[in-house]
């Protein structure tokens, strides 16, 4: 039986600003990245966002990024490498503690955003990072940009990790995400995502906007919950993956 885990980004709301339909994603998906206050997100949002994947079965991540708020973390940033690690060192400690005092676990991380891309590319400086979260809490799953410097990193740290391939994002040849600010990067279409979805499951690789196909671990499919198609998108990969005799479950992490 093929089974592969459905992750979203969320959490990312901040005080009176609303971001994405987290409730309803949660009904959808088996893995939530929910923000540690890096990027975005707050200790009142955590913990609500929290408290809804735990009561919907959901597997629960820490997802540090750049302490970027007003870039939401998409910002590539130059921060001492020290001061780097000490940053997601804080968030993965904040997502970890409030988890625990809502009597439920965090089980991933997963990096964000332009510090998730640079790590794509930079294994020195994944390696680093991965290493400063599993400081904190070293039974994470650490979830990888699957076929990138991200998947080397976690290779040679020999902690548990999960591969991921992205629904609504297109690639370069190299498996590193095609940038935002070009067009056709961010894929709208619900239809068009849940085909591709199914297409790199089946072939168990990445099919890049060159017509290359990338060999690649595939346990995790990634939808951005801040897009005003993320529930759509959600549901459409979900249809399409089942409609393909392919079972939606979380991760248990690889060892090697």
């Amino acid at each position: 039986m093929q089974t592969v885990d459905l992750n979203a980004d969320m959490g990312e709301s901040f005080g009176p600003w609303r971001m994405g339909n987290d409730a309803a994603l949660l009904k959808i998906i088996s893995s939530a990245n929910i923000a540690c206050g890096g990027h975005a997100g707050d200790a009142d949002v955590m913990a609500a966002t929290m408290a809804l994947a735990r009561d919907n079965g959901v597997g629960i991540g820490a997802h540090p990024g750049f302490m970027d708020i007003a870039g939401f973390g998409r910002n590539r940033m130059t921060v001492p490498r020290g001061t780097l690690q000490n940053q997601v060192r804080y968030q993965v400690a904040a997502s970890v503690g409030m988890a625990r005092s809502l009597g439920t676990s965090v089980r991933h991380l997963k990096l964000h955003g332009a510090l998730a891309n640079m790590a794509s590319e930079d294994e020195t400086l994944a390696h680093d990072l991965y290493e400063a979260a599993l400081s904190v809490a070293p039974d994470l799953i650490v979830m990888v940009l699957t076929a990138t410097a991200q998947q080397k990193a976690v290779q040679s740290l020999g902690c548990k990790w999960a591969g991921e391939i992205f629904a609504d994002r297109a690639y370069n040849d190299d498996a590193t995400l095609v940038d935002r600010s070009k067009p056709g990067a961010v894929i709208h279409d619900a239809a068009l995502a849940g085909n591709r979805m199914v297409a790199m499951v089946k072939a168990g690789a990445i099919l890049t906007e060159g017509g290359v196909s990338i060999p690649a671990a595939i346990d995790t499919i990634c939808l951005h919950g801040d897009t005003p198609e993320a529930v759509d998108i959600a549901r459409a990969v979900k249809t399409a993956l089942q409609d393909a005799g392919i079972t939606l479950k979380c991760f248990d992490g690889r060892s090697s």
